[in-house]
């Protein structure tokens, strides 16, 4: 059992810094902050191999690292709602065990549903601290909320998409990369 554990923590450790490292490959930067990059891969690949725990830790942890990489920062409550919830929250991608599914297409779906969850409530994350503080960015004559939702949208679905078609992919050519017995759970 300390061998898993241990063998746990370093991939967590790796798929944090490959996620940090993806993070800072942008296909498209928003002005205001968020971005489409390939960062969603590496914490939605733990969380799927390794449970929600596992999936949790390697998110906070990148949210923690990218306050050091250069963030933007209002108030306590807006940093912990932009990064190291936002990306924990990532790490609900393992909500659903895969490992023990017999058809691909049902772990191909699992895949997908587990990763939107982890997006909405990453969405709910930026939403909120969109609409708390950074209101100011709508233009004139639009509502905040209707804002923060088109803004954060824009990046979370491509983001969402390019995870979900990485994860299935990685799926039918390498399943040994997300199908295990040991699970956080």
């Amino acid at each position: 059992m300390p061998r898993q554990r241990l063998l746990t923590l370093l991939e967590i450790a790796m798929m944090a810094a490959i996620a940090l490292v993806f993070s800072n490959i942008k296909l498209f930067e928003m002005p205001q902050g968020g971005s489409v990059s390939l960062v969603m891969v590496p914490i939605a690949l733990i969380a799927v191999r390794r449970g929600i725990a596992a999936g949790l830790l390697t998110g906070a942890i990148v949210g923690v690292l990218q306050l050091f990489m250069g963030s933007y920062i209002v108030h306590p409550v807006q940093l912990l709602l932009d990064y190291p919830l936002a990306f924990a929250a990532l790490g609900l991608s393992g909500v659903i065990s895969i490992s023990h599914m017999e058809k691909k297409s049902r772990r191909v779906l699992a895949i997908w549903s587990s990763l939107l969850i982890g997006v909405l409530v990453r969405f709910a994350c930026h939403f909120a601290s969109g609409v708390i503080w950074f209101g100011e960015f709508a233009p004139e004559g639009m509502p905040v909320a209707w804002y923060s939702f088109l803004y954060n949208i824009t990046y979370l679905i491509p983001e969402m998409l390019i995870a979900g078609i990485v994860l299935t992919m990685v799926l039918a050519s390498a399943p040994q990369l997300l199908l295990v017995r040991n699970r956080l759970a």
